[in-house]
């Protein structure tokens, strides 16, 4: 294997390992009265998302190049084997979120009383830091889990939207940069096809998800909706996300093909 798809790999855990830890915010907001400061704070974690996304795309780029022009074998093994890291880096995180959670909140407190980014940096290196870290650290709680079997109805028509977009979203660059094997002569086209998939993905999560979340965030705030149940709600937007990471495997293939399609009608 070589330093290019180690990186990619790495980027990729990265990049995914804070998309699922986002879904804990909102619960920090709830915990701490300071959701905006709990996304303000959270928003330094997604530049570092966003930075490895932009080094990640031109890297694999440049293997899928190497392979056209050197006639090695087929790349396609090192595109499962970044899904199954996107798998892999979902389900840590989820496992991650209870401890995540924790150390978050004391972060916001933090920056909420001393209002610094590197004031926060440097307590995080302290010895009272690296204590904090160490006692911040637990186990999921199983009864969050459990709490899928209640009563309470689950909302499937966003749970699958959730599916859906996180699987788009997942092969969308992927299999626009496969499809540029597929098509060597077309690679452009179809890698400048990824922000159109990515797009139509954002857009699906943006009408029905975010709006479905931030409206229980508020009804948890104002003492309309049970904090339990809305961890219910974030367990299975996880648990979506997870599921989403495991049908973009399936549909990675088919959608390079795609792309190939709609390329050579462009």
């Amino acid at each position: 294997m070589s330093t290019q798809i180690v990186w990619v790999l790495a980027l990729s855990f990265l990049i995914n390992l804070i998309s699922t830890l986002s879904y804990s915010i909102r619960i920090v907001g709830i915990r701490t009265r300071k959701i905006a400061v709990s996304f303000a704070l959270f928003n330094v974690l997604v530049l570092i998302s966003r930075t490895a996304n932009g080094f990640q795309a031109p890297i694999l780029a440049n293997v899928v190049e190497k392979t056209i022009y050197y006639h090695n074998p087929d790349p396609i093994s090192v595109f499962y084997w970044i899904l199954w890291t996107t798998s892999l880096a979902t389900l840590i995180g989820a496992l991650l979120i209870p401890s995540f959670q924790r150390l978050f909140s004391y972060a916001v407190i933090h920056f909420s009383r001393h209002k610094s980014i590197p004031s926060l940096v440097l307590a995080g290196f302290s010895p009272a830091g690296f204590h904090l870290i160490r006692t911040s650290i637990t186990t999921p709680d199983l009864g969050n889990i459990s709490q899928i079997k209640s009563k309470e109805a689950i909302p499937w028509k966003v749970f699958a939207f959730n599916v859906i977009a996180v699987a788009v979203l997942t092969v969308g660059v992927l299999a626009s940069l496969y499809a540029g094997y597929l098509k060597p002569e077309l690679r452009t086209t179809s890698s400048n096809l990824s922000s159109v998939i990515n797009g139509l993905a954002t857009i699906l999560m943006f009408l029905f998800i975010d709006p479905y979340l931030s409206i229980l965030t508020d009804e948890v705030t104002e003492g309309k909706y049970r904090e339990s149940s809305f961890r219910r709600q974030v367990v299975l937007m996880v648990i979506a996300r997870l599921l989403g990471t495991f049908l973009a495997q399936i549909l990675f293939l088919p959608a390079a093909q795609l792309i190939v399609m709609v390329a050579e009608t462009m």
